[in-house]
């Protein structure tokens, strides 16, 4: 695979302190021509799911050869195993916590290497910290990769075993598909795991959550200002938006909340 040079990063930092900037100035220090692209930083603490929602649904966007790094990890320091992958065209490398399962369950021939500490010692790197393996481990490796001086392969064991994600994938019946919210962004849109491909055949396909039935739009100004809508969003999956408010604060609900697509309304 040619590197891109590029590298996403995915965590659950936030913008304060310096953590996700330091990560940046270890991968420049290795690769000075390195083009680094925060993804997300506002992944709830400690919630892989949502992080491996945004990298599966994000990834095919950029070059391939591009290097996508997600931290969101809560075993760090702990025997928890490094994975890194290639599925299509692309390098990943997260925590083996359940981060990339979505992504692997959607690769035709993903190619999974537990990472080998022992292959560290080539890369020359100090004694990492026991909490910041993201600045001491994820970030020179990432460099290494994105710059085509080591590969997946020369790092890992193959291995077609890792940990399972956290939420299970959304339950398809006759009419009926049920699933859950994933994530919200900044306007209060509640964001689900189910695919707009699961609902193709559906004929009046209607959103049920917290207590409401919500009927699909093409787009938010479809809807009067206050109604709620439900709609297949840029990313290829069912949302719940209220036009010009928030779904969230509305509806009184969040992530894991569960939402169900039926064929017409119920009674």
């Amino acid at each position: 695979m040619q590197p891109s040079g590029v590298i996403t990063i995915t965590t659950d930092f936030g913008h304060k302190g310096p953590f996700a900037a330091v990560m940046k100035g270890v991968i420049l220090g290795r690769f000075r021509d390195a083009q680094i692209i925060d993804l997300a930083h506002d992944i709830p603490a400690q919630w892989p799911p949502e992080a491996g929602f945004w990298v599966s649904r994000s990834y095919q966007w950029f070059p391939k050869g591009t290097v996508h790094l997600a931290i969101v990890d809560p075993g760090v320091g702990t025997e928890r195993d490094i994975l890194l992958a290639e599925c299509d065209g692309h390098i990943f490398m997260a925590p083996d916590n359940g981060l990339l399962a979505q992504l692997f369950d959607g690769c035709a021939e993903p190619r999974v290497y537990k990472l080998d500490n022992s292959k560290l010692d080539s890369l020359t790197l100090p004694l990492p910290s026991a909490t910041f393996h993201g600045r001491d481990i994820f970030a020179p490796i990432a460099a290494e990769l994105a710059a085509g001086r080591i590969s997946i392969q020369h790092m890992g064991t193959e291995t077609n075993e890792w940990t399972p994600g956290w939420i299970d994938e959304p339950d398809v019946t006759q009419g009926k598909i049920t699933g859950l919210i994933v994530t919200m962004d900044t306007f209060g849109n509640l964001i689900s795991n189910i695919d707009a491909s699961l609902i193709q055949d559906f004929e009046e396909p209607v959103a049920n959550i917290a207590g409401h039935q919500i009927a699909m739009r093409t787009t938010y100004g479809r809807a009067k200002p206050g109604d709620y809508l439900a709609l297949v969003n840029s990313f290829g999956v069912i949302e719940i938006a209220k036009s010009e408010g928030s779904a969230a604060d509305g509806l009184g609900t969040a992530r894991g909340a569960p939402l169900v697509i039926r064929e017409g309304y119920t009674t």
